[in-house]
């Protein structure tokens, strides 16, 4: 059937409570005779309702809608389709690069159209928001003062990523900024944003001509996008790179995934959590197995559990492995819109959208999934996850054996005693370097290291308590810290943090929490005082409705005091840890704890002095403050002594799930949400004062450190040159299997003794100024320098030191022209050299690269900067045995050619050791998954300066990994931004 007619067949127009409405009918689909969609997936039909509304016959054809409505979850085949999600979601850290970029392309088109007023062309197509949340860290905390110490460091840190992303607010059609210290992104979207059902304007001209309701849809540049789910809305985490591309107009193009079915029943028993019940959840679907797919949870349990508990499980999607976590709409979808003050007309109209499109979840619909698993809430119990990784689950009844066993095995070390525990096993272990604080500024060797603020501190940050270093066979270490002595031991607990979206987001927990606070103070409880406490919920309603409960006081007499509106310690924004206290534990080399509510615990991601990380409830989180150690079994211990003298056990002071019921139903309302969300866009007094420059061009600042224009547009030429062949590259980097974007990717703190950090250094910039590679996305000469430069890549060429180096192999004679341009000094052929000073030196000699890897390259979180900056050193070409979806697909948009060996071979098999000279056949008619020829060239003389290329050849075919022509087009360009940028001179 021609496009026109399947339309014309799928347009209708009906009215709703918003008014006269248009839509794109999925039952004309089956009366056409593509297929019977009335047993697919639900979140199968929103991929099928957006090519159905997109379809033109050239990016989508009646062949995509016939491939996904005759979907076969049993026997998915391996059909690419393009999605077009209805807006874009960003953070601070990965949108500051993308909104970088689009303004990058205003100074571009200016240039290749020397026409000033061609900027206005740049713009997001598609509604793009972005909340600044990740650049808060908890600097002060058990503190009333403290959430305005953080944002005044937040604010003097970032003024300049700030006032680059206000003047973007101000120049870009289609763009919004939430500004600090309002939300987490995702909790945001979730109470505000989100719509579920979005409509965009009529494209008539006519005022009467009705616009066109669609499923609200998006992806966003932060893998836990997926908290969306929760409510109903199909979206999911990005690389920047694919983002823009959206915001620019271009679909995703993705397979046809297989669906796996979650099935619910029962619901929870007293005691557990949401929180548990997720933890559960992840350890079944990593059991399970079910990466690159979705997973759609359906079943009796879903008829009374609330959008909050779905968003929780929803939100750590990316811990269990799948691309979302689906909860398809229903009463509950409409309970929580109209909690959060969306307007009654929508969630009408929602309701009455989602039954007629028969998306609108029925039990009694019979779906077919790839696979099912099923789970009887009942059976949850109440439970931790560490303390490496999310699907390590601990049943809390198992802790205390459980980490002793962690703690032997995993550690290294003897549960009772500081015998043979070596200090400096940090570092070994895959942990930061001494003196590096995750993503918060830098000590150094010189200027004042921060110290954290606590309440009633005399600390002044001038110096330092003394500390016993314990000799052997000692089992603790006492402390001095704020005036008290105690000890430290294996397993203390030194954070206790109420943070991230995935829990800030369910009023439950968070009730939970103040009221566990509150029986404890009761009590007479105290927090231990070498626990960091913190509380940085993802939303200002939280705050309301822990004031109208009374609750927030009974927190704060624990320490937890609200410390910021932002990630915080889940992103390993936790701040420093007192002086005291972090030299105790690395001068005895201690393997202490965090619990947080959070959603990730990778060793290294919290705080460099804590090895051992727990994920837990909010109401957990508490426990263990009180606690103070992990090393205790809070259901038959007790986890203090009142102020009688008396034992108290966690049992006591954990509320029922009625008094938790109850205190929801009369303290978080309608109105509480309507408030906060009447002026989100306005922001602080501090916001407000901040000063932009520049119109709709941006001044780019020439001195500045955290923004610069990009060169990926710089001598760009308006017609798209021919593709070329790959002559005499030199292998930059050869890894093994595994590598994520977390090893390619700068993150994390910037060593004063990095090439970045001498770059700060040449700048002016202090090291305790430096902040982190994280909060300078936006400079491309920064992040160059960090890419490859995590401490854990195993560089193959790099003679058995970790980190990033690697050996330069110095020119060949079929360099390219550029030759020698005399700008830098070369290193030393088969010297030992920081991987950026050896790409700089090729570069100068002209001569192209490749990096060789193993399975799966790329795997991990999404990240821009893992393709970004490997282009930019120079990468002509990534040959591996496989790639993670979107870092193959990033690569192709930069314009980097990806490439796979044949099945069965690899470097090891072709015997290349990573120092050949690699010449890489590309014809100019390049077609997706085509052949293509390399050829390694062993030279005579390592040790050599790389001339001759007369030794012994390996020859061996590849698989171009540019899967669709729509890639090619992007790689005949230089990339997917350069595609569109193109598009968008010639317009």
């Amino acid at each position: 059937m021609p496009a026109k007619s399947l339309l014309d067949t799928a347009r209708q127009t009906l009215d709703t409570p918003l008014g006269r409405r248009k839509i794109y009918s999925l039952s004309a689909i089956t009366k056409s005779g593509l297929g019977d969609v009335t047993a697919l997936p639900y979140c199968i039909k929103v991929l099928l309702e957006s090519c159905l509304r997109n379809l033109d016959g050239f990016i989508v054809t009646d062949d995509h809608i016939r491939q996904i409505a005759k979907y076969d979850a049993r026997n998915v085949v391996d059909v690419e389709i393009p999605f077009t999600p209805g807006r874009v979601v960003l953070q601070d850290f990965t949108g500051v690069p993308a909104i970088v970029d689009l303004a990058a392309m205003r100074s571009a088109i200016v240039r290749m159209t020397g026409n000033k007023s061609s900027a206005k062309k740049v713009n997001p197509l598609v509604p793009c928001d972005l909340v600044i949340d990740h650049s808060v860290q908890v600097d002060a905390f058990a503190n009333g003062a403290a959430l305005t110490i953080n944002a005044q460091k937040e604010f003097e840190r970032n003024q300049e990523r700030y006032e680059f992303l206000k003047w973007g607010q101000s120049a870009f059609d289609n763009f919004r900024v939430v500004p600090p210290a309002t939300g987490i992104v995702h909790q945001v979207n979730l109470e505000y944003l989100a719509k579920v059902v979005w409509e965009s304007p009529a494209l008539s001209t006519q005022n009467s001509a009705p616009s066109t309701l669609y499923p609200d849809s998006l992806i966003g540049t932060d893998s836990h996008t997926t908290m969306i789910n929760g409510l109903g809305v199909v979206g999911w985490g990005v690389g920047g790179i694919e983002a823009e591309a959206v915001m620019l107009g271009q679909p995703i193009y993705m397979l046809l995934p297989e669906v796996v079915g979650f099935k619910l029943t029962g619901k929870l028993p007293e005691g557990s959590t949401a929180t548990d019940l997720v933890l559960v959840v992840t350890q079944m679907l990593r059991a399970h197995g079910v990466v690159n797919k979705f997973v759609e949870f359906y079943g009796p349990g879903l008829v009374n559990m609330p959008v909050a508990n779905r968003a929780t499980i929803a939100n750590m999607a990316p811990e269990y492995g799948a691309t979302i976590g689906f909860f398809p709409v229903d009463d509950q979808t409409l309970k929580y819109m109209r909690l959060t003050g969306r307007d009654d007309k929508l969630v009408q109209t929602v309701e009455q959208y989602y039954k007629l499109q028969g998306m609108w979840r029925e039990d009694s619909r019979k779906i077919q999934y790839s696979s099912t698993l099923e789970l009887d809430l009942s059976t949850v119990e109440s439970s931790l996850a560490g303390p490496r990784r999310p699907q390590d689950r601990v049943l809390l009844s198992n802790m205390k054996s459980q980490w002793r066993s962690d703690l032997e095995k995993t550690y290294g070390k003897n549960c009772t005693t500081l015998i043979n525990n070596p200090v400096g096993g940090w570092t070994e272990e895959g942990g930061a370097p001494a003196h590096q604080l995750g993503n918060m500024p830098n000590p150094g060797g010189t200027g004042v290291s921060p110290v954290a603020v606590a309440a009633h501190s005399t600390n002044s940050g001038t110096g330092v308590s003394p500390v016993a270093v314990a000799e052997v066979g000692d089992a603790a270490v006492d402390v001095e810290y704020d005036g008290q002595t105690f000890q430290l031991t294996h397993g203390s607990v030194v954070i206790a943090a109420i943070t991230s979206c995935t829990n800030t987001s369910n009023p439950d927990v968070m009730l939970g929490a103040g009221l566990v606070a509150r029986k404890a103070v009761a009590r007479g409880l105290k927090r231990k005082p070498w626990v960091k406490t913190s509380l940085a919920p993802g939303s200002k309603v939280v705050t309301d409705y822990l004031d109208k409960a009374g609750l927030t006081k009974d927190l704060e007499t624990l320490g937890f005091h609200l410390v910021g509106y932002g990630c915080t310690t889940c992103i390993g924004n936790s701040g420093p840890l007192p002086d005291p206290i972090s030299a105790a534990v690395n001068e005895n080399d201690l393997v202490v704890a965090s619990v947080l509510s959070g959603n990730r615990n990778f060793e290294g991601r919290i705080h460099p002095d804590c090895k051992a990380n727990y994920l837990a409830s909010p109401p957990l989180v508490v426990a263990y403050a009180l606690a103070g150690t992990v090393d205790i079994d809070l259901v038959h211990e007790p986890i203090g002594i009142d102020s009688r003298g008396k034992p108290v056990y966690l049992r006591e002071i954990w509320p029922t799930q009625q008094e938790i019921a109850d205190a929801v139903n009369k303290c978080v309302g309608r109105d509480q949400f309507i408030k906060q969300y009447s002026h989100v866009f306005e922001g602080s007094d501090e916001w407000k004062n901040i000063r932009t420059s520049g119109g709709e061009l941006f001044d780019w600042p020439p001195k500045s450190t955290y923004i610069q224009e990009p060169p990926f547009f710089q001598n760009m030429p308006p017609e798209v040159p021919p593709i070329e062949s790959i002559s005499g590259a030199r292998c930059l980097v050869k890894v093994g299997d595994s590598v994520t974007t977390d090893h390619i990717s700068p993150a994390g703190s910037i060593k004063k003794d990095s090439p970045a950090g001498k770059y700060l250094i040449e700048h002016g910039v202090p090291v305790s100024l430096f902040n982190s590679y994280g909060s300078r996305r936006g400079n491309d000469r920064v992040m160059t320098r960090g890419t490859f430069a995590n401490i854990r890549v195993k560089n193959h060429l790099a003679d058995g030191r970790e980190g990033g180096w690697t050996k330069f192999l110095g020119a060949t004679e079929r360099r390219s022209d550029g030759a020698t341009k005399g700008k830098a000094a070369l290193p030393a052929v088969g010297e030992i050299t920081s991987i950026y000073e050896a790409a700089v030196g090729y570069q100068e000699l002209g001569v192209p690269l490749v990096v060789i890897a193993g399975k799966d390259y790329g795997m991990g979180s999404s990240r821009d900067w893992a393709a970004k900056g490997t282009f930019l050193l120079g990468v002509k070409a990534v040959i591996a045995e496989s790639f993670e979806r979107i870092h193959r697909s990033n690569l192709v948009g930069m314009g980097v050619l990806p490439l796979t060996f044949r099945d069965g071979e690899s470097a090891a098999t072709l015997g290349l050791d990573g120092t050949e000279v690699f010449d890489i056949t590309v014809p100019a008619s390049l077609a997706p998954r085509q052949e293509i020829e390399v050829t390694a060239t062993k030279l005579p003389s390592p040790s050599g300066r790389g001339v001759g290329g007369e030794g012994k050849t390996i020859s061996f075919t590849t698989i171009c990994r540019i899967d669709t022509p729509v890639e090619v087009d992007y790689y005949r360009n230089g990339g997917i931004l350069h595609t569109v940028l193109r598009r968008m001179a010639r317009s």
